[in-house]
């Protein structure tokens, strides 16, 4: 796999580092302002576990998944993560195993393709240093076209930010603190079986499941909309649906939960409520007025994350 040639971040107005004799915004700054354009509606399809993947973006704060490379990299262990230290987007320890942050402080309009250059370039870092991917190219690899698309994707959840340390090293009194402080910060979760992509989170006084629905938004609105109306739209009594929101294409609608349910009381409720929505979003049947209402009332209540 070749390495392209990284031309350095300058001023707009100063001569382009590629010695193109252009200025730079003109130049690799025009080309680097068209990559931040490109925006992708679903960032993650094609890939094992799509739901997840935006799971792991947006709403779970401590989680990893081990990923399997195509081509010449198939061997090299890597771990993609739902944050970094410092949100840096990838580091490459001692013995070589890589994690990507998929929680980064900058991005484009195509998550996988920052992440699929972040990738890329942490597989011709030398164990050790520092990862430092530089402007993307407009023909950056995307994470299809590094990952092998039959491979599992089995995310582990933690109850805090271990995984940070490199377990062949001592860690410092700094990196030590630094873990401390994020795990304090750390949102109570679980990766419920019962259904792909949904998740217990407990934040602070308030249990609720988070759910990323693999269907597209039209159809999963309108058999929520069935469900409301017919009252089989909750998690049990006491429990509500109390909207969606939009994240890399795909609806995460949240339910609250009883205060004090475990991530093993939703199971079972979370399995049912899994079949009826497939069997509501199935439905072809034009909606009737009282549906048509709920799902208005579910559209008013939606925000998008990017």
């Amino acid at each position: 796999m070749s390495t392209s040639v990284e031309i350095p971040v300058v001023g707009p107005r100063e001569p382009c580092p590629c010695g193109s004799g252009k200025r730079y915004k003109i130049c690799h700054g025009k080309k680097a302002r068209t990559v931040d354009r490109q925006y992708v509606t679903r960032p993650f399809r094609g890939l094992p576990g799509e739901c997840d993947w935006v799971a792991l973006r947006e709403i779970i704060s401590a989680a990893t998944v081990p990923v399997q490379l195509t081509g010449d990299h198939s061997e090299r262990d890597v771990l993609v993560a739902t944050i970094l230290p410092g949100a840096t987007p990838a580091l490459v320890r001692e013995n070589g195993q890589i994690l990507i942050g998929l929680q980064t402080v900058g991005s484009t309009g195509d998550p996988s393709a920052d992440l699929g250059h972040a990738l890329h370039t942490a597989l011709d870092t030398t164990p050790g240093e520092a990862v430092t991917p530089g402007v993307r190219s407009p023909d950056a690899p995307r994470l299809q076209d590094l990952l092998a698309a039959d491979a599992p994707f089995d995310v582990t959840v933690h109850n805090g930010f271990d995984f940070w340390l490199d377990p062949d090293s001592e860690p410092t009194a700094q990196q030590r603190s630094m873990l401390e402080n994020a795990n304090e910060a750390a949102v109570p979760a679980a990766r419920l079986e019962s259904a792909e992509a949904a998740y217990w989170c407990k934040l602070g006084d308030r249990d609720q499941v988070r759910w990323v629905q693999p269907y597209d938004e039209e159809p999963l609105l309108d058999g929520l909309a069935r469900l409301h109306v017919r009252g089989t739209d909750t998690l049990g009594p006491d429990t509500r649906l109390l909207g969606t929101f939009r994240a890399h294409g795909l609806l995460v609608p949240v339910w609250d939960l009883v205060e004090g349910t475990t991530a093993d009381e939703v199971e079972e409720p979370v399995g049912a409520l899994q079949a009826r929505i497939a069997e509501a979003v199935a439905d072809n049947a034009p909606l009737t007025g009282a549906e048509r209402r709920a799902r208005a009332g579910l559209a008013n209540r939606q925000i998008t994350i990017r």
